[in-house]
């Protein structure tokens, strides 16, 4: 039985190119999607992360006329991972992203960022703390977005609010928070703890310890785990200083962050070494670590996966 490609729902970069940057090429896009496909992924999400909605919207605009001209990024670039912009600005849970651009959800300005994305944001990542959020989760779910909870510090009942709302799943688990937190009553816990949201991990090793992975996946459900790299420009490439929009980041040692700073900016992962990885360290099949990288994943937004080459 031939193997499906990969799928990764969250890409910021690769191969050297940071998807967020207003002079990318089509060229550029085009081989960082044939890096992709050499690390066997033929689908992704790409990934634009918190900036001001005109700024996001000229990049949708621009990404759009890509893959109008070009069938591979078209195939490969199946629709968009919206990070941001309504996301908590408190230090440590916004991680990387700006504090000042981050406001509470709006669905006009979601409407403007969702045309110029030629109606491809398919997921959304938000903080459901802001006023208004369970009415505007509500809304783009019955328009077909998969909602996510990250980078927030939302209590439990606003995440009740958010999850009879229609938000699904929980973008990277474990990260987008502070250095430290309370001992037990933290967002972390809370949404570890609920069965309805399904958890997005990346495997690297860095932003999830091998020990702390494998706790939150058998924390989970069986079917409730899914896997992806939130890689960015340094994935595939060699370390040294990147972009992550208007932000410089260093990739060192397998993470990357800007200087300085110990917050995580995005990884270096490729997908299949996040196979790898979570093979070995959860102690499941390479089968099973490969179902969560891929059709698990893929099932959840209708999408079907090409065969491997």
């Amino acid at each position: 039985m031939r193997r499906v490609s990969l799928f990764d729902l969250q890409v910021n970069g690769f191969a050297s190119v940071d998807f967020q940057r207003p002079e990318m090429a089509s060229a550029e896009l085009r081989r960082a999607v044939g890096a992709l496909h050499a690390h066997e992924t033929r689908r992704i999400f790409l990934t634009l992360i918190s900036a001001e909605p005109e700024a996001l919207c000229r990049q949708f605009e621009r990404i759009e006329r890509f893959r109008k001209s070009d069938p591979l990024i078209a195939e490969t670039v199946c629709g968009y991972h919206l990070e941001g912009p309504f996301l908590s600005p408190a230090d440590g849970f916004r991680g990387a992203h700006p504090a000042a651009v981050q406001r509470a959800p709006d669905l006009a300005v979601f409407a403007r960022m969702q045309a110029a994305a030629g109606g491809n944001i398919r997921l959304h990542t938000l903080a459901p703390e802001w006023p208004g959020s369970a009415e505007f989760i509500a809304d783009v779910v019955r328009r077909g977005v998969v909602v996510a909870l990250g980078h927030t510090d939302a209590s439990e009942a606003q995440i009740d609010t958010a999850i009879r709302a229609g938000a699904s799943l929980c973008t990277h688990l474990g990260n987008g928070v502070p250095q430290t937190l309370p001992r037990h009553d933290n967002i972390v816990q809370r949404l570890l703890a609920r069965d309805e949201l399904t958890a997005c991990l990346i495997p690297d090793g860095v932003h999830l310890p091998p020990f702390a992975l494998r706790n939150f996946f058998r924390a989970k459900p069986p079917g409730k785990v899914i896997l992806t790299t939130d890689a960015m420009a340094a994935a595939a490439a060699p370390p040294g200083r990147y972009t992550l929009g208007a932000a410089e980041v260093e990739s060192r040692d397998g993470a990357v962050r800007a200087p300085g700073c110990a917050h995580l900016a995005g990884s270096a992962l490729t997908p299949e070494r996040g196979v790898a990885n979570a093979a070995e360290w959860l102690g499941i099949s390479t089968d099973e670590a490969r179902t969560m990288f891929s059709t698990r994943a893929a099932a959840l937004f209708g999408i079907a996966l090409p065969p491997l080459a």
